[in-house]
């Protein structure tokens, strides 16, 4: 039993990093046998749906996918450093400095040159690292999706950072899979920026919201933050309670259907380790009056193995303006946005929504943190 177990979980880890990368992380030596080699081979053909019992009318149900994004979220929260507030507040003044004289960093990084790694469909978050660096001076490449790079043919991340150094300064990316931008940060001889991966994290988008909550509310302390929708596997929620619970006397309101509830390595290992305090409702009504923050999110069509369950849960809440009656009149509504249907347009012109906005402040926010990375001044 217990050899079973250490097989599956080095079966998930050498999943997520070849076995020369988990020794560079943790700094320990591996030491996989000839039995875990056959068990990791076996959980890689059941992640993959294509386990030996698969045959004929036996289909998968992909559960396996489910475990190994679970598994790996607890495992990079823990190998992920952690940046201070201080450091938070560092881009964040930087980013506002940027905001205020826009002139003062036009030429900061002439001859520099970004390149940006889709391998998922995005319109603000690419347009705004490129937009970012244009802004500073420099210039922009990169795909904006996997199947227009060597990905296609199996290229790996690694092999395809390693080239990219070559050509780039600096790199943003975004993968489906947990852990992709770290895995290339290993391989990497230029600075590698997490612009999403899978349902895990997504980091400028926090630092985005990090500075629209600044700028609109102006404070990160003393607040509370309704989050809205897809909690289970919206990345950007993740990244801002894991964020926000840095301030002191924040306090969250998290609104979703069961299904949908927040990850427990969130719960537990973030919310409940730091004593903040929590509450988690089924009712968007009811919860309105008390939030400083309405943070709403996509109910995510990609992250789903099943179409029926999307469309079952796809319309779970839809803010509207009978709904804004009930906020107060200087709560803030916020949305990573692209947004579906749970934000009716009518709500557009309340001068309470502050999406668009928010999409504005991810340019400045990006260009700050390139300036950190490239150690510009």
């Amino acid at each position: 039993m217990l050899d079973g177990i250490k097989a599956f979980v080095k079966g998930v880890i050498n999943r997520m990093f070849p076995a020369k990368n988990v020794e560079q992380a943790l700094k320990i030596e591996t030491c996989i046998s000839s039995m875990m080699q056959t068990r990791i081979e076996l959980w890689q053909r059941m992640y993959s749906g294509m386990a030996p019992w698969c045959k004929g009318y036996v289909k998968s149900l992909r559960k396996e996918q489910g475990i190994c994004t679970e598994f790996a979220n607890i495992c990079l929260d823990e190998m992920e450093s952690n940046i201070s507030v201080e450091e938070l507040d560092q881009v964040l003044d930087l980013a506002d400095d940027i905001k205020k004289n826009p002139e003062k960093y036009a030429h900061v990084c002439d001859g520099k040159k970004i390149a940006t790694l889709f391998y998922e469909p995005s319109t603000r978050t690419r347009l705004s690292f490129e937009a970012a660096m244009m802004n500073l001076g420099g210039k922009a490449l990169g795909f904006s999706s996997a199947s227009s790079s060597s990905a296609s043919k199996g290229e790996s991340v690694a092999d395809t950072i390693r080239v990219v150094s070559c050509f780039a300064d600096i790199c943003a990316m975004r993968h489906p899979k947990e852990g992709a931008p770290l895995v290339a940060s290993m391989h990497s001889s230029i600075p590698v920026i997490n612009a999403g991966d899978g349902g895990h994290q997504h980091p400028t988008q926090t630092l985005t919201d990090l500075l629209t909550i600044r700028s609109e509310k102006g404070r990160l302390d003393n607040i509370t933050v309704g989050l809205c929708g897809d909690l289970k596997f919206g990345r950007t929620v993740h990244s801002l309670i894991e964020a926000m619970v840095r301030y002191p006397n924040v306090k969250f309101v998290l609104i979703a259907p069961d299904e949908l509830k927040v990850p427990s390595y969130i719960r537990d290992d973030v919310l409940k380790a730091h004593n903040i305090e929590f509450k988690e409702v089924n009712s968007l009504d009811a919860a309105m009056p008390e939030l400083d923050i309405l943070y709403m999110t996509r109910v995510q069509r990609e992250r789903f193995f099943n179409e029926e369950d999307y469309i079952r849960l796809r319309d779970s809440y839809i803010l509207d303006n009978e709904k804004m009656k009930l906020a107060k009149e200087d709560m803030i509504v916020m949305h990573p946005l692209p947004r579906v249907n749970e934000i009716s347009v009518e709500v557009d012109d309340d001068p309470r929504a502050a999406y668009f906005r928010q999409a504005k402040f991810g340019r400045f926010v990006r260009m700050a943190l390139i300036l950190k990375m490239l150690e510009v001044e």
